[in-house]
């Protein structure tokens, strides 16, 4: 039975991921920035203030997932992305390094690579990162440093790149589509035809279980399922869970965008920022990493995912 040490186990991706890697037979510790109540999914809890305490002997890898998330509402000073992505990672890899642990698997984002992809092509791992927020710049920036530190040829390092994660307890962008969807109004930008990539959380488990188990070569793996949605598709699974017929407007793209661009000035529920969120296109080849890990396809389709990610909406909203 490993020990995995897991930074930010009390979020959203370290509770699944946690309790995933419980299930198969690891024990699970967590690191966090409060301390953590010992369950049967968590056996040992430590603050980054005990980084030093951990039995670090005991410890066969290290998953980093602790870090600061994109703010959507641009209120976050740049610096703060560097102080807590580059900073974190680089104070948890030191110790990785002392310590006989041989796995050290880092969570980075697609968005240290490019915040737009061209429709028509698949972001892949070797295209150039050019991010232009601060967020992706501070993901970077932890990438660069872990890839200029030495590693033993018995050691793995997996710097993970996943697109847009949803999953039961999710509190991302999927839930304010879910709320429009609740209202029964109709989708107002169906003539916008794009594609998206999504990481469901259960094909991510299954991931990162995988690398802990093959243990493939070290390097840069983007995670994604097999399927891009639409949001028009994503809408209508929506309808879907709540037992309606899907309703969309199929309104001017052009008469759109100058809503958009006034709502730049007013306070119009849609704005360009939102209408490119919502309308974009952002595709993500997995193939390098389902190459590693010998599969073929993902577990569980993006529809299906997203279909889990609806219930456990719908099962909240009775609390």
């Amino acid at each position: 039975m490993s020990v995995v040490l897991i930074s930010g186990a009390s979020g959203f991706v370290g509770r699944h991921l946690a309790a995933w890697l419980a299930g198969q037979g690891h024990q699970v510790w967590a690191l966090d920035r409060l301390a953590q109540p010992l369950t049967a999914v968590l056996t040992a809890a430590y603050t980054w203030d005990d980084l030093s305490a951990i039995e670090w002997p005991a410890v066969s890898a290290v998953i980093h997932l602790a870090g600061k998330a994109h703010d959507t509402r641009h209120t976050t000073d740049p610096q703060t992305y560097f102080d807590v992505n580059l900073g974190l990672t680089q104070r948890l890899y030191e110790s990785f390094r002392a310590s006989p642990a041989r796995i050290f698997m880092q969570f980075s984002s697609v968005k240290a690579v490019a915040d737009r992809v061209p429709v028509g092509t698949e972001l892949s791992e070797e295209a150039t990162p050019q991010p232009r927020t601060p967020y992706g710049q501070s993901k970077l920036a932890a990438e660069r440093y872990l890839q200029g530190e030495p590693l033993a040829e018995n050691r793995r390092l997996y710097i993970l790149r996943p697109c847009m994660i949803h999953g039961p307890g999710n509190k991302g962008n999927l839930n304010l589509l879910y709320a429009f969807a609740r209202r029964g109004l109709p989708y107002p930008l169906a003539a916008f035809d794009n594609r998206r990539s999504f990481t469901g959380i259960e094909n991510l488990c299954q991931a990162v279980a995988g690398l802990l188990r093959v243990a493939p070569a070290s390097g840069i793996y983007q995670l994604a399922d097999d399927e891009p949605l639409a949001t028009t598709t994503l809408m209508a699974l929506m309808a879907e869970s709540l037992g309606r017929r899907p309703r969309s407007w199929r309104l001017a793209p052009g008469l759109v965008r100058w809503c958009a661009r006034m709502g730049d000035y007013t306070h119009l529920p849609l704005n360009t920022e939102r209408l490119e969120k919502l309308t974009e296109s952002y595709v993500v080849s997995n193939y390098k990493i389902k190459q590693a890990l010998g599969l073929t396809h993902f577990p569980v389709t993006a529809a299906d995912g997203v279909r889990r990610t609806l219930a456990a909406f719908r099962a909240g909203e009775g609390k």
